[in-house]
């Protein structure tokens, strides 16, 4: 116990008055696990960091860092003319360490955590420190691009499926030659031609963008346009790649026996084929390094399809050169093993587990087949290594896999230690609902996609619908309240590394498009019709959302053809092709100027993140770090509102100018720059209906220099 915790009241009293203190200030109090606050952020284990706390200056008589139930005193290292800095030296052990704040000001004790200044400490909302744990650099706030290859650009069209090539799920495949015709309802069995050398043509104007990650869709050999039922790990699909040995008959139309689809077997059976799709993809991601993109690509581990080779229910393999018999097939088969057959009896067994009941889906048996989990952890190591060079995984359904949490969790950190052993830089993202904690504590996944502590209360507090569009939520459209308490609470899982590495999307290809969530219809393209979905949008709220998108913390990550301004329902509709020729180029340059101010800002990247002002339709956040502050400010309602914001809560001194970076309205945007004044510690601001901008403070720069700055842009 201190010396000061010993005083009689009178006397802490006393003290306190003597102190000449300016009145406790708990909107001073501030920290987290950006490097500013923790150093370093990434400490190996049996090492020695140091944590910091910022107060006002002058404003508390002491801050202790508290740890399990022990309480460090904390000793005032640094301060600025606002602002003073605690700090203490933490010897780690290779274990995670849960921590808070508690702060004294004469009779005022406090604690801060996750949620800010508390009452009463909670373990749930402690800051968390994972020695060892790091994401690779490159992926903490990387500006990432979802590409869906079958419908983003046909470059190759002898590669392309045709119609009758073979039989899945009620039907015939079908090629689609008008590619601006929308999806049918059920239109897994439709191709529009979309490939690799399609994606190939159009690095440049990613790489233009400011494109940093590709993220692909399942690329893998299978019979869907979606690719999540794979038919074979070890190859690109032909039909995204290479198609040199070609022929063979189609099915007629009433046909649905595959085993008679010579055109498909030979497509997808032949080695050459399949080998030059593999060094297509080879070229690719060269190319992609070469412009300074990186590739992640889709895994889907929990199950295969039923064309795969190891199952081989549609008899594709069965009488392949080269290829052992599947376990549909052969009760003998080497991979009978690998699916959990019920009964029944071969040839031609049916039994098999499905997903989710799906026959089309067989559910992969790892706990009964230690060859299987081998393998997939072979494939794992494959892609991410030369000649591949896949820089990472992002993992479909991930924590579906097995049959037991337990299993799980074992699969996975095995998984993470075959993909690191092969590329120490590559990332491992896991689509996941919930709470994600237990995945993420330095041995599993890196990160997520961020559905919990982005995308829903983005699209909750912005558009008031659901995610898929089935629901329109009135009560949590502008709701402030709710967007800060959902955002708060689903971080609360993550640490700092896995923040910074997730992935923030306004849509993909599971969900509804964001520009079409902006028109508040409930529905779906089969209850609506896909006119429905670009009636009534509103483009001045997606770019509020962008802009958000852009300089919240993680890696906003676009799904292709948002930019271009694509809308549509929930799958198929999300899954339209590139709207080449008629894109959005205002909605194009307004995410091209976006990416670039998040990217030359480096506090957008990896700086701490405050909320500083919350109203009914109106937020305003700070991001920040010792160099710089960014201050990010969103009117998504339909009249004007005026406000005061408190910037010193950055870092921003009194009586100085913040530049407006970028500002959108409800007609159009600017980036013509604006100087606005800092009066009182506090920014006012005038934002019309549906707006947005951000506002730029450089710490290294004197206020008189930001003007010459502004002076000499103005007279370009």
């Amino acid at each position: 116990m201190s010396l000061y915790e010993n005083l009689s009241p009178h006397e802490r009293a006393r003290r306190f008055m003597a102190g000449n203190r300016p009145i406790f200030n708990k909107n001073a109090l501030f920290s987290d696990m950006t490097e500013d606050y923790v150093s370093p952020p990434e400490p190996r284990p049996f090492s020695i960091v140091t944590l910091r706390f910022r107060t006002l200056r002058r404003n508390v008589d002491y801050v202790y860092l508290v740890k399990d139930k022990e309480r460090i005193l904390m000793e005032c290292t640094d301060h600025n003319e606002e602002f003073d800095f605690y700090s203490a030296r933490l010897a780690l052990d290779n274990e995670p360490v849960n921590y808070c704040f508690e702060v004294i000001a004469g009779r005022i004790r406090m604690y801060y955590d996750r949620r800010g200044p508390v009452r009463a400490n909670d373990l749930k909302y402690c800051f968390r420190l994972i020695p060892g744990f790091s994401t690779p650099e490159w992926s903490k706030g990387a500006v990432m691009y979802q590409i869906f290859t079958e419908r983003y650009c046909d470059g190759d069209p002898t590669n392309n499926p045709e119609t009758g090539e073979y039989f899945y799920i009620n039907g015939l495949s079908r090629r689609v030659t008008d590619w601006n015709k929308t999806p049918e309802a059920f239109g897994v069995r439709e191709f529009y031609g979309g490939d690799l050398a399609g994606v190939m043509s159009k690095l440049p104007l990613l790489k233009n963008m400011g494109i940093e990650v590709i993220y692909f869709n399942p690329l893998f050999v299978s019979p869907s346009n979606h690719k999540y039922d794979i038919q074979d790990y070890d190859y690109i699909d032909p039909h995204f790649g290479v198609i040199i040995h070609d022929g063979g008959s189609v099915l007629s139309e009433g046909e649905s026996d595959n085993a008679k689809a010579a055109r498909y077997i030979r497509r997808v059976t032949d080695r050459e084929n399949l080998e030059q799709s593999n060094a297509l993809f080879a070229e690719l991601v060269r190319r992609a390094h070469e412009m300074g993109i990186k590739v992640i690509i889709d895994g889907v581990f929990n199950h295969c399809g039923s064309f795969n080779k190891w199952m081989d229910r549609e008899r594709i393999y069965e009488y392949a050169e080269g290829f052992e018999k599947g376990a549909y097939v052969d009760a003998s088969s080497p991979y009978h093993e690998f699916f959990n057959f019920q009964g029944g009896s071969w040839p031609y067994n049916n039994t098999y587990e499905g997903w989710w009941g799906h026959d089309t889906l067989p559910k992969l048996n790892y706990e009964d087949s230690p060859r299987l989990y081998d393998y997939i952890l072979s494939i794992a190591r494959k892609w991410v290594s030369s000649p591949y060079n896949a820089d990472g995984w992002r993992l479909d359904v991930a924590a579906d896999l097995g049959r037991s949490i337990g299993f799980n969790h074992k699969f996975w950190k095995d998984f993470r230690r075959a993909v690191k052993e092969a590329n120490p830089e590559a990332v491992i993202l896991a689509e996941h609902y919930g709470n994600p904690r237990d995945w993420l504590s330095g041995d599993e996944w890196d990160s997520i996609m961020n559905y919990d502590a982005f995308m829903e209360p983005v699209t909750w507090f912005l558009t008031g619908m659901e995610k898929h569009s089935d629901d329109f939520r009135p009560d949590l459209l502008n709701n402030a309240s709710a967007f800060w308490g959902a955002m708060l609470e689903n971080q609360s899982f993550m640490n700092y590394s896995s923040m910074n590495s997730c992935m923030n999307e306004l849509s993909n290809h599971d969900h509804s498009r964001f520009l079409t969530r902006t028109n508040h219809k409930v529905g779906r393209v089969s209850t609506l019709g896909p006119e429905a979905a670009s009636e009534g949008i509103n483009k001045a709220v997606m770019r509020e959302a962008v802009l958000l998108q852009m300089t919240w913390v993680g890696c906003p990550t676009i799904y292709y053809g948002d930019e271009a301004g694509l809308v549509g329902f929930t799958d198929p509709d999300n899954r339209r092709t590139y709207p080449w020729g008629n894109e959005d180029y205002e909605l194009m340059d307004f995410h091209r100027a976006c990416i670039r101010i998040h990217k030359e800002n480096r506090e957008l990247k990896t700086g701490s993140l405050l909320e500083l002002f919350s109203g009914e339709g109106f937020i305003a956040y700070g991001r920040f770090n010792k160099d710089g502050a960014s201050v990010v400010v969103i009117n998504n309602n339909d009249h004007p509102v005026d406000a005061s914001i408190p910037v010193w809560r950055c870092g921003v001194k009194p009586n100085t100018e913040m530049k407006r970076l970028i500002f959108s309205y409800k007609e159009s945007f600017t980036t013509l720059p604006e100087l606005s004044p800092v009066r009182d510690a506090r920014m006012k601001v005038s934002m019309p209906p549906f707006s947005a901008a951000l506002f730029k403070k450089d710490f290294s720069l004197s206020d008189h220099s930001d003007t010459r700055a502004l002076l000499g842009e103005m007279m370009k």
